[in-house]
């Protein structure tokens, strides 16, 4: 029987903290998952292995005695490899590790992969013993094993919204799939939902198993862009065409809201291009109070005429011998 290296497997030093592993055994399973990885063998059985490595070194108990392991696995060998009880050596393994964390338990990897022993010869040899009560419990005459009652697990989608239905929300009808029975849900969207908000739909998950109840689905939102809005938080951006002489002289412009409401925006002389304006409680309304609403700002274009008449140039052009007079007796 070959010795494990648990450290090797989640690619961690030995003398990692809690944290560390954690974050090792995270990032390598949601890489190595069979739901991640459907029909890939190798996958399945690094998943195993990590799962089994974790169960291990994330158990601050059965972590100190598989590091005793470790330093005395030559003299183990030595013994003639005859087991913690062969009274050869024996670290004092067995019992109940209490204060455990661990992904899946022993239940978790056989019903994902099936009825045969999830876990390695090494393991069971060093940490059988360790197993939790509750799942010892589960085992029936002859060694059979009750089906444990588990809720299903929760299910995340992801659905994209127009700025308008994030602005007054909506109502979105979905087409589910329960053990083969189709069914639709309706699902209301909250107004001022954002970009990455979540959205709980209690009980349409995965259906849970022995009785237990279905997890949850999550709608993750995804905003689509907008021709000619902006969001940034609660508040929206948009651009404004103001005519060169509105501009100069001052005047009024129409915005238009996300929702189709017409604002005036009034425009003082010589206003210049790029200046922005603020429409105070026309953005975006907050999930949880509605009432506090963001702002909507305006920036302007100055529309340069693309063709002048002749009487549009004369005026033009008696502008320009003004300015360069200016000039002069600036001078």
């Amino acid at each position: 029987m070959d010795f494990k290296d648990y450290y090797a497997t989640l690619g961690v030093a030995k003398k990692a903290t809690e944290k560390e592993i954690k974050q090792a055994f995270r990032k390598l399973a949601r890489k190595h998952h069979p739901d991640v990885n459907p029909n890939d063998s190798s996958a399945e059985a690094k998943f195993k292995e990590l799962n089994e490595a974790y169960e291990v070194l994330g158990d601050p108990e059965k972590r100190k005695k598989y590091d005793e392991l470790g330093a005395n696995w030559r003299m183990y060998e030595q013994a003639g490899g005859g087991g913690p009880q062969s009274g050869a050596w024996n670290p004092n393994f067995g019992g109940r590790a209490p204060g455990g964390t661990r992904t899946m338990t022993e239940d978790e990897v056989r019903e994902m992969f099936g009825d045969g022993n999830p876990f390695s010869d090494f393991f069971n040899t060093f940490f059988g013993g360790a197993m939790d009560d509750d799942v010892r419990s589960q085992r029936g005459r002859g060694g059979a094993r009750a089906r444990v009652a588990r809720q299903g697990r929760d299910i995340e989608h992801e659905l994209e919204l127009g700025l308008e239905d994030a602005l007054a929300g909506t109502m979105r009808r979905l087409a589910m799939t329960h053990g083969g029975q189709a069914r639709t849900v309706d699902v209301r969207i909250p107004s001022g939902v954002s970009e990455g908000s979540r959205v709980r739909i209690p009980g349409e998950g995965e259906p849970g198993s022995g009785g237990a109840p279905s997890g949850d689905l999550y709608l993750r939102v995804r905003l689509a862009p907008h021709p000619k809005f902006e969001r940034r938080g609660k508040d929206l951006y948009t651009h404004v065409a103001v005519p060169l002489t509105t501009a100069v002289l001052g005047g009024e412009a129409e915005v238009q809201t996300v929702g189709g409401k017409s604002l005036r925006l009034k425009i003082p002389p010589t206003t210049q291009n790029g200046q922005v304006f603020r429409l105070k409680g026309h953005g975006m309304p907050t999930t949880k109070k509605p009432e506090l609403t963001g702002d909507l700002y305006a920036t302007v274009d100055v529309q340069l005429p693309r063709a002048l008449t002749a009487e549009e140039r004369e005026h033009f052009e008696a502008l320009q011998k003004l300015e360069e007079k200016a000039k002069h007796s600036a001078a």
